[in-house]
């Protein structure tokens, strides 16, 4: 890169690899045989040694209009020439402003606040900590357990791994948060394999934090939390039916219902929001990713309407001024905010969504193209998410996998594993013939795998 003011070539090979601790990767496997990613255009990256690189993950669930979007890129460039940095305690600057604004408007009538921060896991433990907070200025201190699920994938912030259930996400940092109990997982392969779309079979699990309740007695509740499509655990769909008796259930018992939108939110479904999608309308929301279409790092937390104004009732009959003692240094951070509004643009102008929507039953047969194919024990969509599951060697899990997803790499395909599920999520700007050719490849390989 001539001319560029960083240190190293980004299309060269870097040093010896050793210093970077890698997170949520087999670091010696990695660095014995890399794969590394020189630069990234529309759907595909393109790796240091020349070869362009299908991305069915829009990189990790967020570049939902594809990489390096023009409009973006200059939002980003213009807004650090003009502001790199500025507070948001006690000061403040227009564009976070501008940015919750746009992103209410997408979403139905009943939310009025957004609270910025860095990240999805930062997100959870913001919508965590103001749940709890909610509770606590109407005079329901008591209300202090938080109920997640198992499977399911909210960060590495504590609170995040308090409410998560996925087993090595949690064992190895102590007791964490104490207070929380976890609703069963809805993935049934015995009734519910090989559906397509929403399972008919499981609704009745929701039944289950009537079971909580009981346990606990609800009044010391505060919120519930889960992915109404919870994908970091390996695609799982809701069944039908079930998000709206986990609604009514907190409604009955005066407990906040928290979606953690962080993958579900700004189109990955065809509408905005899962929100829209299913019907059902959380107090909380978080999202990141799609937010900045995962050029800078942002997440946040929206607010249905009464949450905000009990925080601020409560300051002005106690004498406070500062409602909610919580923040980052970068909430609301101008570059960041700048690509969330160039994002929103993007998604606006081409229709993004909408395309989602569109795609989806093409994608839903392609998906399904694959039952027959070795080794695949069940298949899993809904909007432009799917969910492979493959049997997994004995006493190996998660090592078939993983050997596709290396043996997709070097097919010129991104994809992404868990244990022995494969997901994908391309960016919403995929064409129907790259749809194709991520399955036809991955058929491929499944094929060839051992």
């Amino acid at each position: 890169m001539d001319g560029s003011a960083l240190p190293i070539n980004l299309d060269a090979k870097p040093n010896d690899l050793e210093s970077f601790w890698m997170p949520f990767t087999w670091n010696r496997e990695f660095k014995r045989n890399p794969m590394l990613l020189a630069s990234a255009k529309g759907m595909h990256y393109r790796s240091v040694d020349g070869r362009d690189i299908l991305d069915g993950t829009a990189g990790l669930w967020c570049c939902n209009a594809g990489h390096r979007r023009e409009k973006i890129v200059q939002a980003v460039q213009q807004t650090v020439e003009h502001l790199d940095f500025a507070p948001t305690f006690q000061l403040g600057h227009p564009l976070p402003f501008e940015l919750a604004s746009r992103v209410l408007q997408m979403l139905p009538p009943g939310y009025d606040h957004m609270f910025f921060c860095n990240s999805g896991s930062e997100a959870v433990d913001s919508a965590l900590k103001i749940a709890l907070a909610y509770h606590r200025v109407r005079g329901q201190a008591e209300r202090t357990r938080l109920i997640g699920r198992e499977r399911g994938y909210h960060g590495t912030g504590f609170g995040g791994i308090s409410v998560g259930g996925i087993v090595k996400n949690r064992m190895f940092f102590g007791p964490l948060i104490n207070g929380v109990d976890h609703l069963p997982h809805t993935h049934d392969l015995s009734r519910n394999a090989f559906t397509r779309g929403q399972p008919e079979h499981g609704a009745e699990l929701a039944d289950e934090l009537e079971r909580i309740c009981t346990l606990h007695d609800p009044s010391t509740i505060a919120a519930v939390i889960v992915e109404p499509v919870a994908g970091s655990t390996g695609v799982l769909i809701p069944p039908q039916g079930y998000l709206q008796r986990l609604r009514d259930i907190c409604d009955k018992h005066g407990i906040l219902l928290i979606f953690d939108e962080v993958i579900t939110g700004f189109g990955r479904l065809g509408t905005a929001f899962a929100t829209d999608y299913f019907g059902v309308k959380p107090d909380l929301i978080t999202c990141a990713k799609g937010l900045t279409n995962g050029v800078i790092p942002m997440g946040g937390v929206i607010a249905r309407e009464g949450i905000y104004d009990a925080f601020t009732e409560w300051a002005d009959n106690t004498g406070n001024t500062i409602e909610l003692f919580h923040g980052y240094t970068y909430s609301g951070h101008p570059v960041a905010a700048a690509a969330g509004l160039a994002t929103m643009e993007v998604y606006k102008e081409e229709g993004l969504f909408e395309r989602c929507a569109e795609l989806a039953p093409y994608w839903e047969d392609a998906v399904h193209s694959l039952k027959g194919t070795r080794h695949v024990i069940d298949l899993r969509n809904l909007g432009l998410i799917a969910g492979i599951e493959l049997e997994s060697r004995p006493g190996k899990v998660g090592a078939r996998a993983y050997e596709a997803f290396r043996r997709c790499f070097d097919k010129g395909l991104l994809i992404r594993v868990t244990g022995d599920i494969i997901a994908l999520s391309p960016p919403l700007i995929v064409e129907k013939g790259q749809i194709d050719e991520m399955f036809g490849t991955l058929q491929s390989v499944l094929n060839d795998l051992d």
